[in-house]
């Protein structure tokens, strides 16, 4: 049964509301300047399949990459109470201090999505204070890389001991796991008020909405290739980077033919 334009509205509004509270819980909670300060985090949730339903306004760069971290994640059996931890950037991480916990989120044992939260870690325990060292050639180097782990208290305990500074790395990955508990109870809060099937219809309409408006959008966009270039500075020398964007309609095609090899 589709859903009409005014369940589908007020869903997007607690959808949206519920990333917005699971981001001023994260801020409210944390205790690094990072986070509290400069809001170096990010919220969203996601459908049993792993597609991102609704996102705060939070960083652009976690926001993009996060699917991907959940992605991750998905050929795990999940569980009632699980949490997972990520940062590797092979895996939809980012940079290195950058870490995700996503949780899964169950109502009546049925999987209906996920909550994920993203942060910007003060320190991520690499040979300088704050990781990434300007002399590092691999990412190990870095600082720590987590591949996607299930962790409890304890082994958020032990992985904030190989940090510096570890009660406050500990305090801010509370933090973080305290945006996803929020953000799955308010879920389930949204599904016991206008039912599990009409939700999940709901977050899936969401995505087919999305579309729809971007689609819309590139309408009002004349029909043709458009080019930009761009350097990025790397320990090899200037690393061109070529975009060609083609419009046709609604359709858009990205082609980044011609920009620099991987460094």
């Amino acid at each position: 049964m589709p859903v009409d334009p005014v369940t589908l509205q007020v869903l997007v509004g607690g959808l949206h509301s519920i990333c917005e509270e699971m981001g001023a819980t994260l801020i409210r909670s944390a205790h690094s300047p990072n986070i509290k300060e400069r809001h170096d985090c990010s919220t969203a949730l996601f459908n049993s399949d792993g597609e991102l339903v609704m996102q705060a306004e939070h960083i652009p760069v976690h926001l993009g990459s996060m699917p991907a971290a959940v992605e991750a994640i998905l050929g795990a059996e999940a569980h009632p109470g699980q949490l997972w931890i990520i940062n590797d950037p092979f895996r939809g991480g980012t940079h290195l201090p950058d870490i995700t916990l996503i949780s899964p989120i169950f109502i009546d044992r049925r999987l209906l999505g996920f909550a994920a939260s993203r942060a910007h870690h003060a320190d991520i325990g690499g040979p300088t204070p704050g990781g990434m060292p300007a002399f590092s050639t691999t990412l190990e180097e870095e600082g720590i890389v987590i591949p996607p782990s299930l962790v409890g208290d304890a082994e958020l305990r032990d992985l904030a001991e190989r940090m510096r500074n570890p009660a406050q790395r500990l305090a801010d990955l509370r933090a973080q796991r305290a945006a996803n508990r929020l953000g799955a109870l308010r879920l389930v809060e949204l599904a016991d008020r206008v039912g599990a099937g009409a939700l999940e219809r709901g977050m899936s309409e969401v995505l087919d909405y999305s579309e729809r408006r971007t689609r819309a959008a590139l309408t009002a966009v004349a029909d043709g290739s458009y080019e930009a270039t761009d350097v990025l500075e790397s320990g090899e020398g200037p690393a061109r980077l070529l975009l060609a964007a083609r419009v046709v309609g609604d359709e858009l095609e990205l082609d980044f033919t011609g920009s620099c090899e991987q460094v």
